[in-house]
């Protein structure tokens, strides 16, 4: 049965999003079996993938509000063995109107059951908030993975995060485990990146992954031609980061070091 991994960091422009597009990708690559969920009313996981947000047949604001079902809106990718379940700015309503739902922390759980056996690994790209529709995520998450940009501001983020996550740990969801931190858009020349690197591995040690994500104009080019980075230039830097990272994370299920 696959494991749910939610992408969140509540401060944006810290790399979420191009994380769960690269992690996915390149995870498929790896001959897993991945599903993609753009749980982000802004779409860009669904346009970084190739489909046009605004002409979507079926989104995951249709399962929040039970129009479709989950069958009818997960949709093929370019790479054979990632699929993804789209959204757009449609999004913004099903929260709205989940506002109101009994259970509606656990939508997302439940109409993720049925499908969870078929995949190796789920990500669910959430949106830059601490809103409903992350806590969906949280909710129906096994793990939660935490890009991080290495600037001051970062660390103030990560404790009002690791605080919604302690919270939903003991409300709705007490299986839910931090999967890991990722040191996105990181420039080694820079001091204040180093120490805030040094100071995570301080307090969250092996939680901290040992792939970074450099600087890289490749991964900022990718989503414009709807494209992985590993699609787009394979051998730019960006793409062997994420191809390492994910080496990283099927070494870490099979508890080699």
């Amino acid at each position: 049965m696959g494991k749910i991994t939610a992408v969140a960091n509540q401060k944006g422009g810290v790399g979420k999003t191009t994380t769960a597009v690269n992690i996915a990708a390149s995870l498929a690559a790896a001959e897993k079996s991945v599903l993609l969920i753009d749980a982000d009313p802004q779409g860009n996981s669904t346009s970084g993938m190739g489909l046009d947000k605004d002409n979507l047949d079926g989104s995951l604001y249709d399962l929040y509000t039970g129009s479709k079902t989950i069958d009818e809106i997960i949709k093929k990718t370019n790479i054979p063995s990632l699929n993804i379940i789209p959204s757009n700015i449609e999004l913004i309503g099903a929260e709205l109107e989940l506002a109101v739902k009994e259970g509606r922390e656990s939508i997302l759980r439940n109409v993720l059951e049925p499908v969870k056996h078929r995949y190796d690994y789920i990500f669910i790209d959430c949106p830059p908030s601490l809103s409903l529709l992350t806590l969906n995520a949280l909710v129906a998450a096994d793990t939660l993975l935490i890009p991080m940009q290495c600037e001051y501001y970062a660390l103030e983020g990560i404790s009002m995060l690791l605080r919604t996550f302690n919270l939903i740990k003991d409300s709705f969801n007490p299986a839910l485990e931090i999967e890991g931190i990722l040191l996105t858009m990181f420039d080694g020349r820079n001091s204040l990146a180093n120490q805030v690197s040094d100071e995570l591995k301080k307090h969250f040690g092996d939680k901290v992954y040992k792939t970074i994500i450099p600087r890289n104009i490749t991964l900022a080019e990718a989503p414009s031609h709807g494209k992985p980075v590993i699609l787009y230039d394979i051998r730019s830097k960006g793409a062997q980061s994420y191809l390492e990272l994910a080496k990283e994370i099927i070494n870490n299920e099979a508890g080699v070091g």
